[in-house]
């Protein structure tokens, strides 16, 4: 039944994309955009009340006594985030903080109904501790109970704290108390008010789609007017291509102050996602290859491996955080095979998700990749010295 409305709620989301992105042309698509306008508006005004609340403190927010950095964007998915995160826990880690990822877990399989129910019934929602991905020692959850990209930046941080859950006060509680983190980083963090203190926030905008359509949700794809861009400290230009003269304008109208750094995802190496085996790029180049995604941009991840020299002879794409079945991926190596692919290569974020499979006729390798910063700081290790250790 879960794997039903979960395909179901998929493709309502596949044909909503079209929609709002004009791919559908007929009467009732736009008649369709219309209704998704309406309830734009009403998202905005929403939006602004909240952000009204928030600045007259008639929300209060709460403050930890520990660096909080929030790491988010103004858009749904595809601006490279999980990267960014990432070198951030790093750097921080290798300057000696104790850092946890403080995560909503998108998409996490939730905790069984009734004890949701009882919980609510009895008030217990704040007594309930969050999801420890990792300690700072061990991964003590799967991808379906931790989410995709909490359970991969467990897997690529293995000596740093990462949380599950909806409430990051509690969860920046329970990080404190109970493994005596002095950093939080907040992962998808920039809408997230309720916790402040010593707080920068870093946004990511991607340079390919900036702003979406212009368009707030469900109309568009922003979370919040592209004027709040305000509240930033620091504005990451991610898959840049150096030509940003435009976009800087634009950001710099909504927040002169920011420090901007351009920066690109940079491929590292392949990994078979059941092996672990590892090859380098040049391994790679000039070979037939499929892909496999379900991610918000796949569009930027099979440019990538043109741009590596493969020849790219069959793509299949899911929605975004789309779990695979065995059937699923079994029909892509058919396919694959048939068009005489060497390969299929997915991404990391994909291959957490995979299943376990009765037979592999192709290597299924994710590419792995890096933020590499091409203008604004000299390296990542600079630009984390100049947000934290001012």
């Amino acid at each position: 039944m879960r794997e039903l409305v979960r395909s179901w709620t998929e493709s309502i989301e596949t044909v909503v994309l079209d929609v709002i992105e004009g791919h559908r042309r007929s009467n009732r698509a736009a008649l369709v955009r219309l209704v998704l306008f309406g309830f734009s508006q009403v998202f905005k005004s929403a939006v602004k009340i909240r952000h009204f609340l928030y600045s007259f403190r008639l929300l209060r927010d709460t403050t930890l006594g520990v660096q909080v950095i929030a790491i988010g964007n103004l858009t749904v998915g595809g601006t490279g985030k999980t990267p960014v995160v990432e070198k951030f826990a790093r750097e921080l880690q290798d300057e000696g903080r104790k850092v946890a990822i403080l995560s909503r877990g998108y998409r996490s399989k939730p905790a069984p109904f009734h004890r949701r129910l009882i919980n609510r019934i009895l008030l217990r929602s704040e007594t309930t501790p969050p999801r420890v991905v990792s300690d700072g020692n061990s991964l003590l959850l799967d991808s379906e109970m931790a989410g995709d990209e909490p359970y991969m930046l467990a897997s690529n941080l293995k000596d740093v704290v990462v949380l599950v859950d909806k409430d990051r006060v509690k969860s920046g509680r329970f990080a404190i108390q109970r493994y005596g983190c002095d950093t939080l980083l907040l992962d998808d963090g920039f809408q997230y008010w309720k916790l402040k203190g010593r707080r920068h926030d870093v946004v990511l905008i991607d340079f390919q789609k900036p702003f979406g359509n212009g368009y707030l949700l469900p109309r568009g794809i922003l979370r919040e007017p592209p004027s709040h861009l305000r509240r930033a400290g620091t504005i990451f230009i991610t898959k840049s291509d150096g030509d940003t003269g435009e976009l800087r304008q634009q950001i710099n109208r909504f927040n002169p102050r920011a420090g901007i750094i351009e920066c690109v995802h940079h491929p590292l190496y392949f990994e078979d996602v059941f092996t672990g085996k590892r090859l380098e790029l040049d391994k790679v180049h000039g070979l037939k290859v499929a892909t496999l995604s379900g991610i918000a941009q796949p569009e930027s991840f099979e440019q990538s491996l043109i741009e590596l020299g493969n020849q790219l002879v069959y793509q299949r794409r899911f929605a975004d955080h789309h779990r695979f079945t065995q059937q699923e991926v079994l029909d892509v190596i058919n396919r694959s095979v048939k068009r005489d692919a060497a390969m299929i290569i997915t991404t990391q974020k994909d291959a957490v998700r995979f299943p376990k499979l009765d037979r592999r006729d192709l290597p299924i390798f994710f590419m792995r990749v890096e933020i590499k910063i091409t203008e604004g700081a000299k390296d990542f290790h600079d630009c984390v010295g100049k947000i934290c250790f001012r």
